[in-house]
């Protein structure tokens, strides 16, 4: 369990930077500019529960501590990942204690979708009750990770990444902080630099302002005397960012859209659209047999008989992405990408098996044919199997029946 602190000496820039006051809060603008309900409710003090969805670096935890100091509220945060039942116990007491003095408590809970179902159910009825007034932050979409009485007592905001623009003046702000910030340091650092920083965090404050700590750092140490300026290059900040930053959640619903895109733009035909959701995906860490068996799929559902080839492709290179691995499958799944991209579709043999499905659960098991059946012991040679069959190869079989009466004639594809 943390409790707020105001001891920041030693903090990164990203917590001695974060905003107590929602005049200092860049971004979100739809969720807290002006005449928005959530500003009003901050102002009226009459904030209910909350359940904040966003990206990394959004501004979930900052707007949920604004909120506290703007309400005068006592702000308590638990981890989803490290605390449980126990450490929710010890918040409640506290907080009915308070609640006798007339102060609120507002319960933070850091990536609430860590929580399991009992642990949400223990926290359910002192939500219902105003013992605390619970902001839940998470990256996962609250409606598959948050149980559905939790999320009908609260209000779900969606916070969006950060624009670049954002982004720069939280930088900003911070390079011009003397008390806080990096105000009192002697940084050269041109808006060029500001913006290459914005745009490399992809929407994440706290990686930005990580960033530009780190950069500083790192110059400082190249510096002869204390007395000359810190100066940020284009390759100091790439020397810290290895590679830009990526979201994607190979468990969660980023998870779902990116692949989703994948194979939708393949689908239309775009080639270009699908080779960079496919980057999108590997480069964010994504299991290359989990896209292989996608496109193997697709190769059949959605090309299909237009181009039988595309299967025998996708299957080799399904069996390339098992022997390599990353990196050197990626010119294979790019490869398989464009040909499904560019080839002709046909879903009539993936729509022909709906309908036969369809037909299975609507009428049972129906016999086969006697004429059809296969007559391996003299038995069922007497009771008529397979009397009557016509064998293709060596006589005419036309009209010869193969569906069960009631399905006769029945056309599928």
């Amino acid at each position: 369990m943390i409790n707020e602190s105001n001891n920041l000496q030693y903090a990164p820039l990203a917590d001695r930077m974060r905003p107590q006051k929602l005049a200092d809060f860049f971004g979100q603008e739809e969720l807290v500019g002006q005449n928005s309900f959530l500003r009003q409710a901050i102002e009226k003090d009459n904030v209910p529960s909350l359940i904040f969805w966003g990206p990394p670096g959004s501004g979930k935890t900052t707007l949920a501590s604004i909120i506290a100091n703007e309400t005068h509220s006592e702000f308590v945060v638990l981890s989803g990942v490290a605390s449980g039942k126990k450490d929710l116990m010890a918040v409640v007491k506290n907080a009915k204690e308070k609640k006798e003095k007339g102060i609120k408590t507002i319960l933070f809970i850091d990536e609430i979708h860590r929580w399991n179902k009992a642990q949400q159910d223990a926290l359910l009825p002192y939500v219902e009750h105003g013992t605390v007034t619970l902001i839940g932050a998470t990256t996962e979409n609250p409606s598959f990770e948050i149980i559905s009485a939790l999320i009908s007592r609260s209000r779900v905001f969606v916070l969006n990444k950060l624009e670049p623009k954002d982004i720069e003046k939280i930088l900003e702000h911070a390079l011009n902080d003397k008390e806080t910030g990096l105000g009192n340091q002697k940084i050269k650092i041109s808006p060029e630099m500001i913006a290459l920083i914005a745009k490399l965090a992809n929407g994440d404050a706290r990686m930005a302002l990580n960033t530009l700590e780190a950069a500083t750092h790192l110059s400082r140490q190249s510096t002869a005397t204390a007395e000359q300026s810190t100066s940020i290059t284009p390759e100091l900040i790439k020397k810290v960012l290895q590679k830009s930053h990526l979201y994607y959640d190979k468990s969660g619903e980023e998870h779902y859209n990116i692949i989703s895109a994948l194979h939708k733009s393949m689908r239309g035909g775009d080639a270009n659209a699908a080779l960079y959701w496919l980057a999108r995906m590997l480069e964010g860490g994504e299991e290359p047999r989990y896209v292989a068996r996608r496109l193997l799929r697709f190769a059949s559902e959605d090309v299909g008989l237009a181009d039988n080839f595309a299967l025998v492709l996708a299957n080799s290179v399904f069996d390339a992405c098992h022997k390599l691995g990353m990196p050197e499958c990626s010119v294979h799944l790019s490869q398989l990408v464009v040909y499904l991209s560019k080839a002709p579709k046909s879903v009539s043999a993936y729509l022909a098996y709906g309908k036969a499905k369809k037909d299975v659960e609507e009428f049972g098991n129906l016999p086969v044919p006697m004429h059809i059946r296969n007559a391996p012991t003299k038995l069922m040679e007497k009771l008529g199997y397979g009397k009557g069959y016509k064998y293709t190869p060596l006589e005419d079989s036309t009209g010869q029946q193969y569906l069960p009466d009631e399905l006769k004639n029945k056309k599928y594809i």
